[in-house]
């Protein structure tokens, strides 16, 4: 019958003929639970406390945020599903399990994860994981190694590049992480009381000069297969287990975009903790909480990133001298760069953060939402004199929060 969009009756009538996935005489029952900006996501689960659950991820032809007349490609589904067989090729258990894929209907059945929770939403009640920058540094170090030309032959990495071409979501990422936050585009949302901030960025020629050189990698530096969308609503985590999930933006690009997205969402937490929590002792605790969560996140990956150099660079990679540490530098630089960027542009563009959004007060919101901007003007202009992570946390920790927050 072709591609259609599925109803929570029509995904219980569509699972039941999947062999393997429930009994089949069992009852099921369905709830559609995406809050996403792309596609329909079910939850179809066995009657009874200890019924097995999974979850029906289906992309639609359009963004969801703005309705069909943004017309998005299906051909994302495939892309999700190979990409999170492939991750967990590398990384067994850091990402949910796939079950089976239909390229006509353009879903994937997968691990149910409910026993998780959207880290971003731990982070705004301020939950510790103490097992999360070891887990997510293994990850992004074991990704994006053996995915880019230090592990694959030329032809390989080639014939994987044209594997995950996914140009109309690279699109949405060009038009609204490098291009429309900075200049008065239609698309822009933004709090009013920090419109005078937003014009001074929008005329800053020295800042849209680096982020213009940024978009310029975004575009051209397929240096490995990154998740492409790798922000604290794109991880699931309990006290002691993370899952990496959405992959869909996934192609082959800049290594630092995907850890400076993390960064950016751990810096964008940081600056709405302003808001949310007003006892300075308990605010400060936590960001330094975050911060030190960052160091230790970029540690363990360059730890694991040179480990794993050693053991399986081609020749001439390992050969080199000094090579190792000029390619760590630089992607660094980017990290640094492109988190700037992700975070000015959750503040000003289309789509935000329920980390910021969630303040009530809009007073309150424009104090996190200024810092976040200060923050991501910083790591922007300052991105070529980190040379170790704790330079970057230093330009954060040196910005004045209460000059930042100041409304006179």
């Amino acid at each position: 019958m072709g591609y259609h969009a599925l109803n929570e009756m029509e995904a219980i009538q569509y699972v039941r003929k999947i062999a393997g996935i429930f009994p089949e005489n069992a009852q099921l029952i369905c709830k559609e639970i995406g809050d996403g900006n792309l596609n329909l996501v079910f939850r179809i689960m066995e009657q009874g406390s200890a019924g097995k659950s999974i979850i029906m991820k289906q992309a639609l032809p359009y963004a969801r945020i703005v309705g069909d007349s943004w017309p998005l490609t299906l051909d994302r589904a495939r892309i999700e599903s190979e990409a999170l067989l492939i991750q967990n090729s590398i990384c067994p258990g850091l990402v949910p399990k796939v079950y089976h894929y239909d390229n006509e209907m353009a879903l994937t059945i997968m691990e149910d994860l409910s026993t998780h929770i959207i880290m971003r939403k731990g982070l705004t009640a301020r939950n510790r994981y103490p097992y999360f920058a070891r887990q997510i540094g293994t990850f992004l170090a074991r990704t994006l190694f053996f995915s880019s030309d230090l592990m694959l032959d030329s032809h390989h990495k080639k014939q994987k590049v044209r594997q995950f071409i996914n140009p109309e979501l690279c699109k949405i990422t060009e038009e609204l992480v490098f291009t429309d936050p900075f200049y008065d585009a239609e698309t822009n949302q933004f709090n009013p009381l920090i419109k005078d901030d937003i014009k001074d960025i929008w005329g800053n020629d020295e800042l849209k000069l680096e982020i213009s050189k940024l978009k310029e990698k975004f575009l051209t530096h397929a240096q490995a297969l990154i998740h492409g969308d790798l922000h604290t609503g794109s991880i699931m985590v309990t006290e002691t287990d993370t899952k990496v999930i959405d992959p869909e933006f996934s192609f082959y690009g800049p290594m630092g975009f995907d850890i400076g997205a993390l960064i950016a969402n751990l810096l964008l937490s940081y600056c709405s903790h302003e808001g949310h929590t007003l006892d300075k002792t308990e605010r400060l605790h936590y960001q330094d909480y975050l911060l030190m969560t960052i160091e230790n996140i970029w540690t363990i990956f360059e730890e694991e990133f040179k480990a794993l150099w050693q053991e399986n660079a081609k020749g001439l990679y390992v050969s080199i001298p000094r090579y190792k540490e000029d390619y760590l530098l630089r992607l660094l630089h980017d990290t640094a760069g492109f988190a700037g960027c992700k975070m000015m542009r959750r503040v000003i563009g289309l789509a935000h953060v329920p980390d910021l959004e969630s303040i009530k007060d809009p007073e309150l919101r424009a104090r996190g939402e200024r810092l976040a901007l200060a923050v991501g003007q910083v790591l922007v202009l300052k991105q070529g004199t980190v040379s170790k992570i704790t330079d970057l946390t230093t330009l954060v920790r040196n910005i004045d929060t209460w000059e930042v927050g100041d409304d006179s």
